[in-house]
């Protein structure tokens, strides 16, 4: 079910329309019928067409949406950018039923076969990257290779821990964002411009993404799509469920790690400590790593000079595709 916007305009709830379409692509959006609903995804073709232009599959994190991507696409000329909003994120939030990593990857091959792709290179960025590993491992004849972007190997937690203490250590300010109200998409903005990791990085598609973030909380007020409860769900999973280790046993799929040094907060040392990191990398040598500096967990993807450096691996995974 195709559910193109005319211009690459996406008019939700309380959000302002915006222009979509990029240098060098077009952009539409279709309802991919799941398990419990549809789930949105977004699709950037290549502007002029292409009959035989490669696929990457652009994966969020865990309370992003498929807006997260825009600067990736512009730097990915002649390929057809396919970003899904993750059950319970962005359009995709009224959907029904469980989270969790194998959920995610089976919406992903759903959205796969109904664009007719058999097989792409996907890309993940932050949970999106332990999503990314989960589908690489279940269906591994739709994944050529993968690009994980501040995510896919275990993080540094204690065992033991309740999921809202999971939650809280991971995510800090960003969980308890989700329990905010806004009257408008401009207060929502007001409260991000405050947030330590857009500082020097805050632009038109950054306040593009946010304000599509938010839906109609039923009380005349605005509130982030992601739930607490999804988000919890998710958290659990790709920390203490068993999906995520049988992937990474299971890896067989050629694999670039990219990690940022400062975290959510723009705080060093970032999601993966260099220790742990070292370790996680010895246990796992077939995920080639690079450190890229000057980033933060948001602005390796989401601004123009991290989108360089990620694009430049996406680009290099793609003319390998086939090897």
């Amino acid at each position: 079910m195709d559910g193109a916007m005319s211009g690459g305009s996406m008019p939700e709830a309380g959000v302002p329309a915006v222009d979509l379409a990029r240098a060098g692509h077009t952009y539409r959006t279709v309802d991919v019928p799941v398990i419990g609903g549809a789930l949105r995804v977004g699709v950037w073709d290549p502007d002029p067409a292409m009959a035989d232009a490669p696929d990457v599959l652009l994966i969020h994190g865990v309370t992003s949406s498929h807006l997260a991507w825009p600067f990736v696409v512009d730097r990915l000329p002649g390929v057809r950018a396919i970003a899904p909003d993750l059950r319970g994120r962005g359009a995709s939030n009224t959907l029904e039923g469980p989270a969790g990593m194998a959920a995610h990857a089976a919406d992903l091959v759903a959205a796969l076969d109904a664009l007719g792709i058999e097989r792409t290179v996907v890309v993940g960025h932050s949970m999106g990257a332990f999503v990314a590993v989960v589908l690489a491992h279940r269906y591994p004849e739709r994944v050529s290779r993968l690009v994980l972007v501040d995510g896919g190997l275990p993080l540094d937690v204690p065992a033991g821990l309740s999921t809202d203490e999971l939650v809280a250590g991971i995510l800090g300010p960003t969980a308890a964002r989700l329990s905010m109200r806004f009257a408008d998409p401009g207060e929502y903005l007001d409260f991000w411009r405050r947030h330590p990791a857009f500082r020097s990085d805050w632009t038109s598609e950054l306040e593009q993404y946010l304000a599509y973030d938010l839906v109609d909380d039923g009380q005349g007020a605005l509130r982030p799509a992601t739930s607490y409860d999804t988000t919890a769900d998710d958290t659990r999973d790709m920390n203490t469920g068993e999906a995520l280790p049988a992937a990474l046993t299971g890896l067989r799929h050629p694999a670039r790690m990219v990690t940022a040094p400062r975290g959510l907060q723009d705080e060093p040392p970032g999601l993966y400590a260099p220790e742990h990191l070292a370790r996680m990398l010895d246990a796992n040598p077939g995920i080639l790593h690079e450190r890229l500096d000057g980033f933060n967990h948001y602005t390796i993807v989401m601004s123009p000079a991290g989108a360089d450096a990620v694009a430049a691996v996406v680009r290099d995974q793609i003319a390998h595709r086939g090897r």
